[in-house]
């Protein structure tokens, strides 16, 4: 028989379906990979054609399969075609080849992941942040770092409550590496625990849901503490009373008296607790009097490491509020380098007040000072009227808004403004709404350069300017 008429008796493709169904996620835009794996495929491409493939594999084995292609269709008629060129050994030795058009049929077909959004039962994992603190400074910063590092984009969601925020996300392992960068990025501990679901006893199977819970330590910026006497000996003979300058991943201390520095990280804070002396509206305004800077004190036997960022001074201070007293206050400070006679000042006043802590009760009361001072007082509406740059924030639902968030945020914007080191770790965008100014205050309050700042970028969808536009022309 001649090769034109074995054509005619001999159908090579017998046996491979000409049309075929491939499921589609029409939420999520994946393609199923039988039995339940989930791809992401564009159009035509190799991926997809893989795929198209595999489901033909076992009428395939019959013959060699010599090439295959997509052949186009309108990206919406929910068909595919695949053209497949094979060849097989018929009778006599001889080798028929045939070119033929495989439809593949693009039915919808929600994904597990999907189900589980739609039914709002999504999450498989939460991570509960905690602080056990009445304002927020320590999560403001949390967050500039979980946006710089898009810790965010695993996220189903982010919610916000009176003492933190929960992160959910729809696999553990997304779970664990959010804790792992916490316990990285701030002091705290945290803890694991999950719950059963659902069993299935044939094939051994458990669903769980797991909850993380991280407990950041209760010390904020500009708090001041009592530090136990042992904790004191081993930061270098500090004194016990000190004032928290920064919290990154380490607590940074400071000793008003001597300038000696010392980190306190997460493990050695819950072996040796401390607590904040002081709620943040207890800070009480000063007016400097007169201000000494100490020169060349000598350091004591197994002293630390001495800061060389702040200058040691005396100071007088009277309160605002006792103006029409001659009440003046004596104290050592670490803001010499800031503070000139007649300016004004927020600081604690411990001479005059009540305080219930186990460590300074025990503490000589000639080695308590009467003021703690924390920061120099700028004018606040001024500040804010001349900074022009921005912030971005995290999408996440919040239970209702506090009053106090908003003096709380803006805390922490003057924090980044006087802390370099701070601002390190934090994208910081212009704002095109303020006008350019020096980067020097009248007042001397600190800004931040133009250098430090990132462009906010817009994509908009339409590059002419709006429907319809006029072209611009020189």
């Amino acid at each position: 028989m001649c090769v034109a008429c074995l054509r005619t008796q001999v159908d090579i493709s017998e046996g491979i379906p000409k049309q075929v169904s491939v499921h589609f996620c029409k939420q999520c835009e994946r393609y199923l990979q039988p039995p339940g794996t989930w791809i992401q495929c564009a159009l035509e491409s190799r991926e997809l054609l893989t795929l198209c493939l595999k489901k033909l594999k076992a009428s395939l084995s019959k013959v060699r399969l010599i090439d295959a292609g997509f052949i186009w269709t309108e990206p919406h008629s929910k068909r595919l075609k695949v053209k497949l060129t094979i060849q097989k050994e018929v009778m006599n030795g001889a080798i028929l080849q045939q070119v033929f058009v495989v439809d593949y049929v693009v039915q919808s077909q929600m994904c597990d992941d999907c189900h589980r959004v739609e039914a709002k039962d999504f999450w498989k994992a939460v991570v509960q942040v905690r602080q056990k603190v009445l304002h927020k400074k320590t999560f403001y910063y949390l967050e500039q770092i979980i946006l710089k590092h898009r810790l965010h984009q695993n996220t189903l969601r982010v919610k916000e409550i009176h003492d933190g925020l929960d992160f959910y996300y729809a696999s553990k392992q997304h779970a664990q590496k959010m804790v792992e960068f916490l316990q990285c990025t701030v002091p705290c501990r945290s803890k694991a625990s999950q719950r059963l679901i659902s069993h299935d006893i044939h094939s051994n199977t458990y669903n769980y849901k797991s909850t993380f819970s991280v407990e950041i330590v209760p010390i904020c910026k500009d708090n001041v503490v009592c530090l136990s006497p042992k904790l004191a000996q081993s930061l270098g003979n500090m004194n016990q009373i000190c004032v928290c300058i920064r919290v990154t991943s380490a607590i940074h201390l400071i000793d008003p008296n001597t300038l000696q520095i010392a980190e306190v990280d997460g493990n050695t804070y819950w072996r040796h607790p401390f607590h904040s002396l002081f709620h943040p509206k207890k800070l009480e305004e000063f007016i400097v009097m007169d201000i000494d800077l100490v020169r060349d004190r000598k350091q004591g036997a197994g002293a630390g490491v001495r800061s060389n960022k702040h200058t040691l001074a005396e100071v007088w201070v009277q309160k605002t509020s006792e103006m029409n007293t001659n009440q003046q206050y004596h104290c050592r400070t670490h803001l010499g380098h800031l503070l000139n006679p007649g300016d004004l000042v927020q600081g604690f006043d411990l001479a005059n007040c009540n305080l219930n802590d186990e460590f300074i009760n025990k503490m000589n009361p000639h080695h308590v000072p009467d003021v703690v001072l924390i920061k120099k007082s700028y004018d606040r509406s001024r500040r804010q009227r001349r900074r022009n740059w921005k912030l971005k924030e995290l999408d996440r639902e919040k239970e209702g808004a506090d009053t106090d968030d908003e003096r709380q945020y803006q805390d922490f914007l003057e924090d980044l403004e006087e802390d370099e080191v701070l601002r390190k770790n934090v994208n910081i965008y212009k704002n095109a709404n303020v006008p350019v100014e020096s980067d020097t205050d009248e007042e001397g309050a600190p800004r931040i350069s133009l250098a430090e700042m990132l462009e906010d970028l817009h994509i908009s969808h339409d590059a002419t300017g709006g429907e319809g536009a006029e072209m611009l022309t020189e």
